[in-house]
């Protein structure tokens, strides 16, 4: 569906460098320089446009590593999860005094 809707912007593009090369090549000196590099830009722009889009539909929705794989809500508040939600599970857990009572408290933990 991506890779659809990217061919409105590359279209537009393509037919923006071919009329830019067109009429750069009927005027002279340094305009006509400007408007091929223009023209080619476009052009360039178009191909990112496709290959961008390319790219995300091949990425079959998956996030980037790189950026994380949860949503802004999950990272401010903690993903839901059920097995890191229960911090029993957790190798470094301390005892909930409210979920136990008999518990004893924390050991205090000695400074390095």
């Amino acid at each position: 569906m991506i890779f659809f809707l990217a061919l409105f912007p590359a279209t537009a593009l393509t037919v923006a460098g071919y009329l830019v090369l067109f009429l750069s090549a009927r005027s002279e000196g340094r305009l006509r320089t400007f408007g091929k590099y223009l023209g080619f830009w476009a052009f360039t722009l178009a191909v990112l446009v496709i290959l961008g889009a390319i790219f995300t539909a091949g990425h079959g929705g998956h996030r980037c590593p790189i950026f994380g794989t949860h949503g802004m809500h999950e990272r401010m508040h903690g993903a839901w999860c059920p097995e890191t939600s229960d911090p029993s599970k957790t190798p470094d857990a301390t005892p909930n005094a409210a979920a136990d009572p008999t518990a004893p408290p924390p050991a205090p933990r000695e400074p390095n």
